[in-house]
């Protein structure tokens, strides 16, 4: 067992999933609700492309200017985010960006094939990058951004890059 999982324990709900030490539902939470703000955004993004960029500036050029605002976007989330998320290590921080990502393909994917119709074919199409698709760096941006963030505010630094589970019995 990874030194930084606690092991599955009982609760009265049932079996609890074992979180890595330091992570907190809170984290959980906090996150999905800044990762919804993201998706609210995401929508707005694709709205002002659909109405405007394409228009101006054709279809292939307006996605090719969407994935760097939505992008930038992203940094300017997580940079205010991460300060109310106080992650305790990059650790943290990294689960932050790998929970913005996971929820954002599998979003993408639920809701694009089941309630938008679209194709898995379409889907996958948009991760192709040999056909000139962004987005990637969509995605590569939301998990390292509140990383970034964090090491920008000064809330993680080099004595705190990975936590231990002996970090987190001494702090208690």
């Amino acid at each position: 067992m990874p030194s930084t999982l606690r092991p599955f324990h009982r609760t009265t709900s049932g079996l609890d999933l074992a979180l890595p030490y330091g992570w907190r539902r809170s984290y959980a939470a906090a996150s999905f609700g800044d990762w919804f703000g993201l998706l609210v955004v995401a929508f707005l993004n694709g709205a002002i492309r659909v109405l405007w960029l394409t228009p101006a500036f054709g279809d292939s050029t307006a996605h090719l200017l969407s994935a760097p605002i939505l992008s930038a976007v992203v940094i300017v989330v997580a940079w205010s985010a991460i300060v109310w998320l106080h992650p305790h290590s990059a650790n943290e921080a990294l689960l932050i960006g790998d929970e913005w990502v996971l929820l954002t393909i599998a979003f993408e994917f639920i809701a694009g094939y089941y309630l938008f119709g679209s194709s898995w074919q379409a889907l996958l199409a948009q991760y192709d990058v040999s056909q000139g698709q962004l987005w990637e760096l969509v995605l590569v941006t939301m998990l390292i951004a509140p990383v970034a963030a964090a090491f920008g505010h000064h809330l993680v630094g080099r004595h705190r890059i990975i936590s231990s589970t002996r970090q987190v019995r001494f702090r208690r």
